[in-house]
């Protein structure tokens, strides 16, 4: 079976009801979209291969939730479900809200079919995917902002994350009502992270990024038990050398992931390493979570699509 183009977001769309996440997916499956179970209160699969375990037989979607009844949900993105997703962090400084804004001024993530407030105090933005094209996930770490296409996945509604003993959930905020469209990844990333294009490099240039390159695969290689301490060391190794936290943690995040660690653990450990190596004083924003005003905004504002019908249960 496979899952129209949108079904996630045609099951996502009642997610706020006051149903169990096993029956939301169930219901995913049904659509012939592929589901898996995540840690309850986390986001780190509960499978031995990932996503690629990835299922819509509903004899195992039953089994994995009766074996682990409170666990999180979650579907690949890309031609596996249909759907790709504009992930928008918060954190310390760093406001994807901004970038997202900017990048829709210009008219690169118009045609969402759901935006999803995250436990995290950012959002994700959904889109149908390309059916004839692939797009790999990537991330902008500077802009705050990831993509989650083919080779990603992400933990959907109602599932809860528990962070310093308190718990928020994934919910439903926007239901575009009007007409969607595809997401064009490559334009975005080059909008939000324009790379140089000269090659004339001096040596000294060449032989750090070879050697950062090192470093990075050096992480990837970690096994379980060193995983974390492996990437604080480089972290605080990128540190030493005054590479900018934001790009240490683009640089590193795809090696940390590809270990086995969770964005939110990539994050706080590259911060981690940062503090250590380079402390500073706290400013204001950052001692409030560095929350932006538009953490809301792009929840209540009236955008581009006509206004959504009323969704019973939601606010």
């Amino acid at each position: 079976m496979t899952a129209a183009v949108d079904a996630v977001a045609s099951v996502l769309r009642h997610a706020a009801d006051p149903r169990p996440v096993s029956v939301v997916a169930r219901e995913l499956a049904a659509a012939g979209v592929p589901v898996f179970p995540c840690l309850p209160g986390g986001k780190r699969p509960l499978t031995t291969h990932g996503f690629h375990d990835a299922n819509t037989d509903l004899e195992q979607i039953t089994a994995w939730w009766h074996k682990h009844p409170e666990a999180n949900l979650a579907v690949p993105t890309g031609a596996a479900s249909g759907v790709v997703v504009v992930d928008v962090d918060v954190h310390g400084p760093v406001d994807g809200y901004r970038a997202f804004e900017r990048a829709h001024r210009t008219g690169l993530v118009s045609g969402w079919q759901l935006l999803v407030a995250t436990p995290s105090a950012g959002m994700h933005a959904y889109y149908p995917a390309t059916p004839d094209r692939e797009q790999r996930s990537w991330q902008a770490a500077r802009a705050g902002i990831d993509f989650r296409g083919d080779g990603g996945y992400i933990v959907v509604p109602p599932s809860t994350v528990s962070t310093a003993g308190t718990s928020a959930g994934y919910r439903v905020r926007r239901i575009n009502s009007g007409a969607t469209s595809v997401l064009d990844a490559d334009r975005l990333r080059e909008f939000l992270d324009r790379r140089p294009t000269s090659s004339g490099r001096s040596g000294r240039e060449v032989e750090r990024s070879a050697d950062v390159s090192r470093l990075a695969a050096w992480v990837a290689g970690r096994g379980e038990g060193e995983r974390n301490r492996g990437l604080f060391w480089a972290a605080c190794r990128l540190a030493e050398n005054n590479m900018p936290a934001p790009e240490a943690l683009e640089v590193l995040a795809a090696a940390a992931t590809e270990a086995g660690l969770g964005e939110r653990e990539i994050t706080a450990t590259v911060r981690s390493a940062y503090c250590t190596v380079q402390p500073r004083p706290q400013t204001s924003s950052q001692v409030q979570g560095g929350l932006s005003p538009a953490t809301d905004s792009w929840f209540s504002r009236e955008a581009t699509v006509r206004p959504s019908p009323p969704v019973r249960g939601l606010s």
